[in-house]
């Protein structure tokens, strides 16, 4: 009893020092300096990253089950031009081209992830397991590792089993838990031997808010006030089940970690002089980042996030929260459940204060109180949402830093896009976003942030989900229109090539010369696209044209 009541004290005074630690962040600190020149500790890893269902294609092949993506994108308006993921980069089919271009690259490791209806087509793994589904990912891991890459695999990147959101709802579900720990443990059972960082789930913010709020995202669903909330709070159980799955059932075995990957802008104050922009910020940061990392760092949900949501919904007449409750047993459970942070980064908002009453509606956006703002000098080549901020990488950094204890934290997304008109593979523009952001990450290093290693996002051009193919994020230009998706390095993979080589920024005189030799390949890769489009069209041309048929005088 004596040592249940001193475990229970300790436990308490780790959470209050781990609150107490939560306040150091100085928000009114933004150094925006010079470029740093200087090289990465020794082992850090550096990689490229993709998804399932983005880059794979053949998604009804060799006993696939659909996917909600699947049928989102195959309802008319809700894809741009009516894309879908169905062929993309055929990636399932050209495994070994896509890994000889990562190893010309000399990538550390490589991010991908799991299709859950590819290895268990109804999503519950007792109905059926596609040996397929297994294959094809042995001979990726397999191949991945003869080639001295080290595979990061995710296990849900929002390609949830169709089957799942018809019988039960989805992620609105409790039932989600259990299913999803049973193919985590699947994963862990079939590839864990080899693989040794697992990331639950890429994202779930999208998910949630995107997916079950705005609708914007598969299931396209709308439950404005709540659908958010209740998806999140099944997804952070879900993930802290699979935590506690793989640690006491394969750790000592496979030795291996688990970890989630969240994605999160950063917000700046308006004015860093004024409390109440400060707050709002504050409210911005916890309300994305913080309402998935504070349960599983500090065993609930942000008290402004509760605070917040818990006086709309009273206002709304509700006679409880929207925001759904940990009981005391789940607090502990979730808490700790974080080996490492993943992080996705792509860009910055200046926020300020606003109110939404609440007799105009609630929605996870309303219930912030706070408006997103962007300087119109800011850079924006791609995505009508990103904007090149390097420095609010390096603030979002130093927040992880100082609000969850010291995690050991693991890019797992970063880069910049460009729209489908611009096939001009001297993309300077990305390879500048790759050089300031990078830069701004090796001064949170030097702060003293954990950061293990660095994933651009992404390899290739691939599906962008509700934009189809108009945007292209890839290091790599994919020719979605010939036979074969056939792949073309733009200036960007020399230029990461070399920070690769590197580790880092040695000094002025050899980066200056990173972009000049960059362009320079490209220009050859510009030419044999130009060649391969003018074939293709050649023979489309060949193809249209009308058929004479020799005509033959009657006997």
């Amino acid at each position: 009893m004596l040592q249940h009541s001193v475990l229970r004290i300790c436990q308490f005074l780790l959470l209050a020092l781990c609150i107490f630690a939560s306040e150091d962040f100085d928000w009114m600190k933004n150094e925006m300096g010079s470029f740093q020149y200087g090289t990465f500790p020794s082992g850090f890893s550096w990689g490229a990253g993709s998804s399932a269902y983005q880059t794979e294609g053949a998604w009804d092949k060799d006993g696939k089950g659909k996917s909600i993506w699947d049928v989102f994108s195959h309802k008319r308006g809700k894809i741009h031009l009516n894309d879908t993921g169905d062929s993309s980069c055929e990636g399932y089919y050209k495994i070994k081209d896509d890994i000889a271009l990562m190893k010309d690259m000399k990538l550390n490791h490589y991010l991908f992830s799991i299709s859950w209806p590819r290895i268990l087509p109804s999503g519950i793994k007792n109905d059926y397991i596609n040996d397929k589904g297994i294959e094809h990912y042995n001979n990726l891991i397999n191949m991945l590792l003869e080639n001295r890459i080290t595979p990061i695999v995710t296990l849900y990147h929002w390609d949830l089993p169709q089957a799942l959101e018809e019988k039960y709802g989805g992620w609105q579900n409790a039932s989600m838990v259990n299913f999803f720990n049973d193919f985590a443990n699947l994963c862990f059972e079939r590839f864990g031997n080899r693989v040794k960082y697992w990331i639950t789930f890429n994202n779930p913010w999208s998910v949630a808010v995107e997916g079950y709020e705005t609708g914007e995202h598969a299931p396209g669903l709308k439950m404005k006030s709540t659908g958010a909330y209740n998806a999140a709070h099944n997804i952070i159980k879900a993930h802290a089940k699979v935590w506690h799955t793989y640690d006491a059932q394969w750790r000592n075995k496979q030795k291996g970690m688990v970890g989630i990957s969240l994605s999160a802008n950063w917000g700046e104050p308006v004015d860093i002089t004024n409390q109440r922009d400060i707050e709002a910020a504050e409210r911005y940061v916890q309300f994305y980042l913080g309402w998935f990392a504070t349960p599983l760092f500090h065993g609930d949900y942000p008290q402004i996030m509760k605070d917040y949501i818990g006086r709309k919904s009273a206002q709304q007449g509700l006679s409880s929260s929207r925001l759904p409750t940990f009981s005391p047993h789940e607090k502990s459970y979730v808490r700790g459940t974080c080996d490492f942070l993943g992080i996705s980064h792509f860009t910055t908002r200046y926020i300020t204060q606003k109110n939404f009453p609440s007799n105009r509606g609630n929605s996870y956006f309303t219930d912030r109180d706070l408006a997103e703002l962007v300087d119109p000098q800011w850079p924006d080549p791609g995505s009508e949402w990103l904007y090149s901020v390097p420095w609010g990488f390096r603030r979002l950094l130093s927040f992880v830093k100082t609000q969850y204890g010291d995690p050991v934290i693991y890019v797992t997304g970063n880069g910049v896009s460009e729209k489908m008109m611009c096939t001009e593979l001297c993309d300077d523009w990305r390879m500048q976003y790759l050089r300031d952001y990078i830069n701004e990450m090796l001064k949170a290093v030097k702060d003293g942030v954990n950061v293990k290693g660095y994933t651009a996002w992404s390899l290739l051009d691939k599906f962008e989900w509700d934009e189809g193919y108009s945007e292209r994020f890839g290091l790599y230009y994919v020719d979605f229109g010939s036979k074969n998706k056939a792949r073309y390095p733009k200036a960007s993979v020399q230029y990461y090539k070399r920070i690769i080589s590197s580790n880092g920024f040695p000094n002025q005189r050899e980066i200056e010369s990173w972009k000049r030799k960059a362009l320079e390949t490209c220009t050859s890769s510009n030419q044999l696209l130009a060649a391969a489009r003018r074939k293709s069209k050649e023979n489309k041309e060949h193809a249209d044209m009308p058929k004479v048929w020799p005509v033959h005088d009657e006997v």
